[in-house]
């Protein structure tokens, strides 16, 4: 009895070394879209009820996406196989992160400016967060239901142009601003705001690359 566990065990270790464990890269990547989207939602309540005080709570959640990122990126080395092409899990990942990254970089660089939100920032933040929700839903889909993935993604470049349109005009009224230091200084939180959404736009290109991935693979 002794030597069949042995040699079980033997081949198992074999079995393990061809054929890596699998992990749920699916339930992965969407508890990194619901993090960014908390990030996210964090930033509008700092803006809304915080905004003198230092973002804190986004910082954390900053840190705790990239701990999840860098150990899911450390899985898919490891992965024999994966629910969906592995360029496109490590680039929505990575894509991902943008979003959170920029989105701190401008809560901070606020804090230290002291720049008081304005109705341009709030407009950006909001349609940024509209965005959001709708990457966190369609990631959450994407194994499920690709047509509500679509859906999600039409929604979130709708998101985008608002974003978009929203800098382009408040750029247009800080150009006529009397104060240069000021507008400095909200010119730079207005682009750190539009990376958001030029990082939300390349996090919906990679997401629908992924849906026309999985819908070539199942037929």
């Amino acid at each position: 009895m002794t030597g069949e566990r042995k040699q079980k065990s033997h081949t198992g270790n074999i079995l393990d070394t061809i054929f890596p464990p699998r992990y749920d890269f699916e339930n992965m990547i969407t508890g990194q879209a619901e993090q960014t989207l908390a990030g996210v939602r964090a930033l509008v309540d700092w803006l809304e009820n915080h905004a003198g005080e230092e973002p804190v709570l986004l910082g954390r959640i900053e840190v705790e996406v990239d701990a999840l990122r860098y150990d899911m990126e450390d899985k898919l080395k490891d992965a024999f196989s994966t629910p969906f092409d592995r360029q496109d899990i490590y680039r929505l990942s990575r894509q991902m992160d943008y979003i959170l990254n920029f989105a701190s970089e401008t809560a901070q660089e606020m804090h230290v400016f002291e720049v008081e939100p304005d109705r341009p920032i709030f407009d950006m933040a909001t349609a940024l967060l509209r965005g959001t929700e709708e990457i966190a839903s369609g990631v959450r889909l994407m194994g499920s239901d690709p047509e509500s993935v679509r859906k999600s993604i039409r929604e979130a470049r709708e998101a985008i142009h608002t974003l978009d349109t929203t800098y382009i005009y408040a750029m247009k009224e800080l150009f006529r601003s009397g104060n240069a230091i000021d507008a400095l200084k909200r010119r730079e939180i207005y682009h750190h705001l539009r990376d958001t959404g030029r990082a939300l736009r390349g996090t919906v290109d990679i997401l629908h690359q992924a849906v026309v991935g999985i819908d070539l693979m199942r037929k």
